[in-house]
């Protein structure tokens, strides 16, 4: 959830169903590469609950479920989760029965507490109080043992040609996350500006920079 404006409209269903609805595919239909490295790498998770939070067209959390992960994966779109449900049903009935699709407008709703072995957020980006509450919300959700897992635009990326958001505020560092979950009961497992090559909107290439924050409550 990136865009060029943060108004209220920005964030709401009306918005993102005309956006999905604009394209095919607004995504590429992979799973989010920091997601891949940092649950199924070589320190990854074993499967349990999960929270997609923001889920999109659902690659990530078709992925979580091919690995036996069961998932709730909530977004403000019906458009999304609609196209979403139909990848699923083609990744096998097996697959398809370990999603849960949920229509939620995010910046209000309240996920329930404790409840997930692993709370996945990628590529989210709120104004500074609006990220304040929605990312406490997804910390409160983790259960005792489990993963926050975090991904979004870092600030360094406004000093490239990348097309980022015109508000500053709506980008983070893993140190602004850690402050903003409170430091005790959790462990810092993952916090790095990973940066990847891509291309601007001009087709030239660039060095994207990107947060990656996980932390366990322990």
């Amino acid at each position: 959830m990136s865009g060029h404006d943060h108004g209220p409209e920005m964030f709401d269903a009306a918005f993102w169903d005309a956006r999905y609805s604009s394209a095919h595919a607004l995504w590429s239909g992979n799973p989010n590469h920091h997601l891949v490295a940092e649950v199924g790498g070589p320190a990854g998770l074993a499967p349990g609950t999960a929270l997609d939070a923001g889920a999109g067209e659902g690659a990530d959390a078709i992925w979580l479920a091919e690995r036996g992960w069961q998932v709730t994966a909530v977004d403000v779109s019906g458009v999304a989760l609609g196209r979403a449900a139909e990848h699923a049903a083609k990744a096998g009935d097996e697959v398809a029965a370990r999603i849960r699709w949920q229509r939620e407008d995010l910046i209000e709703w309240t996920p329930p507490g404790r409840a997930y072995d692993l709370v996945t957020s990628q590529y989210i980006h709120l104004p500074g109080a609006l990220r304040h509450t929605f990312f406490a919300r997804l910390a409160a959700a983790v259960r005792d043992g489990g993963t926050l897992l975090i991904v979004g635009h870092h600030p360094m990326d406004l000093d490239t040609t990348l097309q980022r958001p015109n508000h500053p505020e709506l980008l983070f560092t893993g140190d602004e996350l850690a402050s903003e979950i409170g430091g005790d009961g959790w462990e810092i497992v993952t916090n790095v500006t990973a940066e990847r090559e891509t291309t601007d909107p001009d087709g030239r290439p660039v060095t994207a920079h990107d947060t990656v924050f996980r932390a366990r409550r322990v």
